[in-house]
């Protein structure tokens, strides 16, 4: 059988870097009508913005199979859980906590602590109370001001149960997919949007660290970026210039506020109008000391001179080969992406907190045999150890995901999972990827 390989030297073989699996709370957990509507049950009620017309209604029921969930978690021997918890599950309206939603939580995490399983939990994973989005969403500075509030009561409720908090994923998807071009929710598309909502995401992640650091210092407390490596399709110096402004505008104005507390140079090249307000203080919240980085990777991008007036960069089709999303397998990226980060910025331990491939998967006989994803797994694992070597702090690495669910504007079309969900009958099966990471971990040294 197909095995995941690291070298036998490899920090990674070592119980002290740490595995997971990830999920996030839409994407599984149904039980929708125990809590607030958001703006991705409002999207998947927009005909045409899902692909095959479904929605997070009831997900993987994770809601109600959670048990079965963390069991299976359990069995394949990972040391953590990364998942996000429900905005609109546990606070109500009026800005209170929602016990019913946090008793759920809380039964989750003592569960995971019970195993010995550390939990990761993300506050923001993309489903903010739709509530919130009719008084403007990430485009009204006080939702910042209502996320601060939303982490203060649920970090308190928590306790010492948390093992390492995210303030928020992506920030890129929310503010970009979300209210730049509106292919994800609340699917408004504006060049005006996209900066301003992405600026009230940072002061809210700012303000949620201090509010971490007050209420939880003794958890590991951060963000968790994506990023997409940019490439030129040639050295000439226009598509060299041109691949620069599309790192700045996709990936560094998403960290470079946080380490350097300033926005990359091409906000002074954008139209007033498009430019986020910016209040005096902003950065300095925004920029808060961090334990630690998450950082998601799955693709690279290529780039080269504008074609159209007004455009900073013409983005080309993914290269091949590719994943059942779309996304070209390109593992060097990964390791070019760590290197470069650690030459920029004087960064804190690094987890690759998402990191994984959509595949047409199939069920025959009660096997999944996806060795494509495996892989995909065994090259972007060898692309961290590359990293490592080359002096970049990497303490762990999350699958993404654990089970396969709904998977945003491609609804259920698209499997990511190291687990098969049959979605008529809920049951679960693990692969043969998720077979050979149990594998690996098992044979880890102390």
């Amino acid at each position: 059988m197909k095995k995941l390989s690291l070298p036998a030297h490899s920090p990674m073989q070592k119980k002290s870097f740490l595995y997971g699996v990830a999920t996030a709370s839409f994407q599984i957990e149904g039980g929708a009508d125990s809590r607030l509507p958001c703006i991705w049950d409002t999207f998947c009620a927009t005909p045409g913005k899902i692909a095959d017309a479904s929605n997070g209604l009831t997900a993987c029921d994770h809601f109600n199979k959670w048990e079965e969930d963390i069991n299976l978690i359990e069995s394949i021997g990972v040391d953590a859980y990364r998942f996000s918890v429900s905005w609109p599950r546990v606070m109500t309206k009026d800005g209170n906590v929602n016990q019913d939603g946090v008793d759920f939580y809380i039964a989750l995490l003592d569960r995971l602590n019970e195993k010995g399983i550390k939990p990761f939990v993300t506050l923001y994973h993309w489903d903010l109370p739709q509530y919130l989005e009719d008084q403007g969403g990430w485009l009204n500075r006080q939702t910042a001001y209502e996320f601060a509030n939303y982490a203060n009561l649920i970090t308190q409720a928590f306790g010492n149960r948390v093992h390492s908090y995210a303030t928020f994923n992506e920030p890129f998807c929310s503010a970009f997919l979300g209210y730049e071009i509106g292919v994800h929710a609340p699917g408004k598309a504006s060049k005006e949007f996209g900066r301003k909502a992405a600026h009230h995401i940072l002061l809210a992640h700012g303000l949620g660290m201090q509010v971490l650091q007050k209420n939880s210092p003794d958890t590991l407390n951060g963000i968790v970026l994506n990023f997409t490596p940019c490439y030129p399709v040639s050295q000439s110096d226009a598509d060299l210039q041109a691949t620069d402004l599309a790192d700045q505008y996709t990936n560094q104005w998403y960290i470079k506020p946080l380490m350097h507390k300033a926005y990359p140079e091409i906000i002074d090249l954008l139209p007033a109008k498009q430019r986020p307000e910016i209040h005096e203080g902003d950065l300095e919240i925004i920029g808060q000391p961090m334990d630690y980085l998450g950082i998601n990777f799955y693709t690279r991008l290529t780039y080269s001179a504008p074609t159209v007036e007004g455009e900073f960069f013409t983005e080309h089709e993914h290269l091949y080969p590719r994943t059942d999303i779309g996304w070209e397998i390109y593992p060097k990226a990964l390791t070019d992406l760590l290197v470069r980060m650690n030459k920029l910025y004087n960064l804190p331990p690094i987890y690759i907190t998402e990191n994984g491939a959509a595949m047409a998967d199939e069920l025959i006989d009660g096997e999944v045999q996806d060795l494509d994803r495996l892989e995909y797994y065994d090259q972007h694992l060898n692309a961290v150890n590359n990293a490592i070597e080359a002096g970049v702090r990497v303490d762990g690495y999350f699958a993404w995901s654990l089970m396969d669910n709904f998977e945003w504007a491609e609804g259920y079309l698209k499997r990511f999972g190291l687990v098969y969900v049959d979605y008529d009958t809920q049951v679960r099966t693990l692969k043969q990827s998720g077979i050979a990471y149990k594998q690996m971990l098992a044979q880890r040294s102390e």
